[in-house]
Order: structure tokens, then C-alpha cells, then sequence
């Protein structure tokens, strides 16, 4: 079995590959003993530094056995998370205490997002819905087109949510009304996943299952530049895929997005120009930092690639095939959770272990969520913790 048909098996294990048209080429990849590789064994390390759990609390079932990106939002002195059973729950940033609880009896699979005084979310049913950010009251719900496993997003007005049929809805924040859609054509074969839109200077930068980045117009939902990141490559369906599941980044105008089986590329925010790009494999995703753009690869091994020219300055692959999270930038540290519950502290100078705890057994999935107070990290049981670092 070839590299890529492996690492697309561990997906198909994991519920990651959906068929969009009649194709039925995928069915004799169950068939298959499993090839994957074994998660990578702890090594032991002198810790660095101490990292304490300033709180932890049981928002419910979590994502509970379905592979979800169900994320917290932090916005202000709030956290927000929720579970795949429909509750959703709002927290003090700073001591854990419970705010509010909202019970919305929906199958929930992306979010939530904060804009605009809303909490969003999305829904296996092909819904997206609008929780006020002060009490949790459910102020609308709008029909989309199909599923979404990301968090849409709000600014100005309009809420922002990509679809896993290759759409993008822009939604009136005030009733759900919708305002556009941007529809992009979807390959046959994709992973089960959807990147979340990142808003800045009025667009949405949007990535899409067939390697491209696009920049869409909030106002009236036109496309501003598009980008290819990775080319196609390969003669079956499993050998071209180049989704783009990882959520794009911007920062200082500049957008760092990833592909699957394809590259990593920095672009400029005002054009879509590429800066640089290099060869990268991540559904998992990026952070960004002062210096460096964080990658986890599919193989979970952490990348270290300067935000100039994309030269590798460290790899740090002693987590192998652990399920690595999209990585966190806290401080002088890189922040990844892995299969087992455990969040590893990775110094952002050379991707050294520096610190490691467990919050829970079950998986973290989702990115970690870095504030100048603490990081918040949420496995797929259901348990939120804020960690800081003692100084």
C-alpha cells in the first residue's frame, strides 16, 4: 500500500473520507488489515517549566466517538464550548464559573464561533445557529446547503459558514437571512473535514477542498483573488486529493494556510500573491508565531518553518502517529494535544519537550486556544481546562 492510501486508511478509521459523487473506488480500503502506524511510545524528559491547571471543567459528552473540530472560542472574559449532543456552554475565562447553559437539541459538528454578540455553530443537519453571546438564548437558525464541521464566523453584520459541499453562506447576523453563497466545485474524493473562514479588512479567506485559497467580498459574497496552494498529483482520486481542512491564519497581512498531500504556502492578504510555499502534508493544522509557522504534519510530527522564507528551523517527530492537534503559540512555547489526553509544551526555540500534563483519556482533537491568561484546551470527552505556565 502506498503512503498516501495509508495515510487516507487512518482517516477512513477515523470517519475522515466522505464520497461526493458516485464513486465506489474507496470500498476495498476496508478490506485491507490496517497498516497504520503505531502511536509513538511517552519518552521520559526533564520538564522545564510547570504547568498548572488553573480550572477544569465537564462541559457534557463532547464530540464523544465522531471526529469533530469542536473548538473553544474565547472572546473577552468568556470561553465557549460545545458538545456533539446540542449543549453549549459559556464559562469565566479566568475562574472556570459557569455563566450559562444552552440545551439548542441539535446534532452540533462545528464551533462555536463568536462575532457580532452571537456564539455560532453548525449542525449535521445542514443548519447554522446564532446564540446570544450574554445569556445563550438561541436567537436564530438559518438552513444551509449541507453539513458544516467548522466554525463559522461574524464581523460587520454578516455570519460567515463553509459548508462541507464546497459552499460558502454569508448570513444576516440580525435573523440568519441569507445574503450569498460562494460556491466552489468539489472533487469526487475528499477527507471528512472543512476549514473554518478567517475574517480581516472585509473578506473572508476561505479554504477549499481542491487546494485553493479564496478571498470573498463580505458584502456581497464575490470572490477577490483566489490562489492555488497545491496542485493535484497522481493518478487515482486518493493520490490527488489536496484539501485544505486546516483553518487558514492570518497575520501582519499575511496568510499561512496548508493542504493535505500538497504544500504549506504564506500568501500576501491584499492580493492571494504567493510568497513562498514547500512541501507539507497536514489536515490537522498551523499556528502561527512571532517568528515561526507551526505545522502538524501527517504523520504528527511539529514543524518549525520561518515566516520569511519557510526554512525549516526544527522538527520535533518523537509523537508520531499520536493524533497530534493543530499546534498553540503561548509564550516561548509550542502547544499540541495528542490521542491519550496529554498536552505537550514544546519550547518555540528548538521543539524541545519542556512540560507535559494530561486533562483527560479521551482525545483532543481541536487546536489548543492561547490568550495572554492561559491556554484552553478541550478533548473530545468533554473536559475543558485552562493551563498557565507557573512562573
Amino acid at each position: 500500500m502506498s503512503s498516501a492510501a495509508r495515510s487516507v486508511e487512518t482517516l477512513l478509521l477515523l470517519g475522515g473520507l466522505v464520497v461526493v459523487s458516485g464513486c465506489t473506488a474507496i470500498g476495498n480500503l476496508f478490506d485491507n488489515p490496517d497498516n497504520t502506524a503505531e502511536p509513538a511510545e511517552l519518552v521520559d524528559f526533564e520538564p522545564t517549566i510547570k504547568v498548572r491547571t488553573v480550572w477544569q471543567r465537564r462541559v457534557g459528552s463532547g464530540a464523544g466517538k465522531f471526529f469533530l473540530k469542536l473548538r473553544p472560542a474565547v472572546h473577552g472574559d468568556r470561553v465557549y464550548a460545545a458538545t456533539r449532543g446540542g449543549r453549549v456552554r459559556a464559562f469565566d475565562a479566568r475562574t472556570g464559573e459557569s455563566i450559562w447553559d444552552t440545551d439548542t437539541d441539535s446534532p452540533l459538528s462545528g464551533g462555536p464561533g463568536v462575532g457580532d454578540g452571537l456564539v455560532l455553530l453548525g449542525t449535521s443537519d445542514g443548519e447554522v445557529l446564532a446564540l446570544g453571546e450574554k445569556d445563550g438564548e438561541i436567537k436564530w437558525r438559518a438552513r444551509v446547503s449541507s453539513e458544516v464541521l467548522s466554525s463559522p464566523v461574524a464581523q460587520g453584520g454578516i455570519a460567515v459558514a463553509r459548508t462541507i459541499d464546497g459552499k460558502l453562506f454569508g448570513l444576516s447576523t440580525d435573523d440568519g437571512t441569507r445574503l450569498w453563497v460562494y460556491d466552489r466545485t468539489t472533487p469526487v474524493l475528499t477527507l471528512r473535514g472543512t476549514s473554518s473562514p478567517a475574517l480581516a479588512e472585509g473578506a473572508a479567506i476561505a479554504g477549499f477542498d481542491n487546494g485553493r485559497v479564496a478571498a470573498i467580498a463580505l458584502s456581497n459574497g464575490q470572490p477577490l483573488w483566489e490562489t492555488r496552494v497545491a496542485v493535484p498529483r497522481g493518478r487515482s482520486e486518493l493520490e490527488r486529493m489536496v484539501d485544505i481542512d486546516a483553518d487558514p491564519i492570518i497575520k501582519d497581512k499575511v496568510v499561512y494556510a496548508v493542504t493535505y498531500q500538497g504544500q504549506v504556502a504564506a500568501l500576501e492578504l491584499s492580493s492571494g500573491e504567493m510568497i513562498w510555499r514547500r512541501d507539507m502534508s497536514s489536515h490537522a493544522g498551523l499556528g502561527v508565531g512571532p517568528d515561526n509557522v507551526y505545522v502538524t504534519d501527517e504523520a504528527s510530527h511539529i514543524w518549525a518553518l520561518n515566516r520569511s522564507n519557510s526554512a525549516s528551523m526544527w522538527r520535533q517527530a518523537k509523537l508520531e502517529a499520536r493524533r497530534v492537534s493543530p499546534p498553540a503559540v503561548f509564550g516561548q512555547f509550542v502547544v499540541v494535544g495528542d490521542l491519550d489526553g496529554y498536552v505537550h509544551w514544546l519550547s518555540r526555540d528548538d521543539g524541545q519537550f519542556a512540560a507535559r500534563v494530561k486533562i483527560d483519556s479521551a482525545s483532543i482533537v481541536a487546536a489548543p486556544v492561547a490568550t495572554s491568561f492561559a491556554v484552553y484546551v478541550y478533548s473530545s470527552g468533554g473536559e475543558l481546562a485552562a493551563l498557565q505556565v507557573v512562573q
